[in-house]
């Protein structure tokens, strides 16, 4: 499937009018409860019960901020096992069964978008999933359904790109001539057109185009010789500091025991 073929849905920031009902519509669909942030969320209003939020800037604006669902996207390349996966359908999901809890996909997302449930006994990882289930069961994304001036649009990625740059086209005094999301780090299915810049939205010092797995492969590469490594040197390490504990102890023992001959202490170690 290529990346035309994927879903993705796209925001006309123009059109948003602030009612906040595409964030309670998700919290609603996916059970997320009432919003308890950790601090280092409040920034954004994103946290792991409140996966999309409103950003209300710049001034008279609103803009929706989500997981962009990356057509290549930089969480699933660092993740060593796997729980973070990219569906052929386009929506990036989330395994926590098979999360380690190394939170590498937090710190390799260009957007900053995953976070932690840091007030759990049993913390996972919370994002965005596209409503994935949801698009399986042949409806559309709760954000999109609840959007009553059609600010956000859901269906095929390329269908979505056509429909930008008609807009881009048709109006271009109304329109910044860029549909974001389009290019940045190789692509999202998340896009957007907008009336003004929106570069606040922030790529993490890496504005380019080029996917970010393609940079981190090569260390991500490294990771099973290194862990093999550190798995031996860690053993050794436990095998040495074992032996002189253990040599220590009979040293101590005979020390306790009556004079005995070289022979004698011999046949004790």
């Amino acid at each position: 499937m290529t990346a035309g073929d994927t879903v993705g849905i796209l925001t006309d920031i123009t059109r948003c009018v602030g009612c906040y009902q595409c964030v309670d519509a998700c919290a609603q669909v996916h059970n997320l409860g009432p919003d308890i942030p950790a601090p280092q969320d409040l920034p954004d209003g994103l946290s792991a019960r409140r996966w999309t939020t409103i950003l209300e800037q710049p001034a008279n604006h609103y803009v929706r901020k989500q997981c962009r669902h990356c057509l290549n996207p930089a969480c699933v390349s660092v993740c060593p096992v796997g729980a973070m996966q990219k569906t052929a359908l386009g929506p990036v999901i989330y395994d926590s069964s098979k999360c380690l809890g190394c939170r590498y996909c937090m710190m390799a997302c260009p957007y900053g978008i995953p976070r932690y449930q840091w007030d759990s006994l049993a913390p996972v990882v919370r994002k965005c999933t596209l409503c994935y289930e949801r698009l399986q069961a042949g409806k559309l994304p709760a954000c999109v359904e609840a959007c009553p001036q059609q600010a956000t649009i859901f269906g095929l990625r390329d269908d979505l790109l056509a429909e930008a740059h008609r807009r881009l086209q048709a109006e271009p005094a109304k329109y910044v001539q860029k549909v974001y999301g389009e290019h940045e780090v190789g692509g999202t299915s998340v896009l957007y057109i907008s009336d003004v810049p929106l570069d606040f939205l922030g790529y993490r010092g890496y504005p380019g185009q080029k996917p970010l797995p393609e940079l981190t492969e090569v260390v991500m590469s490294k990771i099973p010789a290194v862990a093999i490594g550190m798995t031996v040197l860690t053993a050794g390490i436990h095998w040495i500091i074992s032996r002189r504990m253990k040599i220590a102890a009979r040293t101590a023992l005979v020390d306790t025991l009556p004079s005995k001959t070289a022979e004698d202490q011999d046949e004790i170690y």
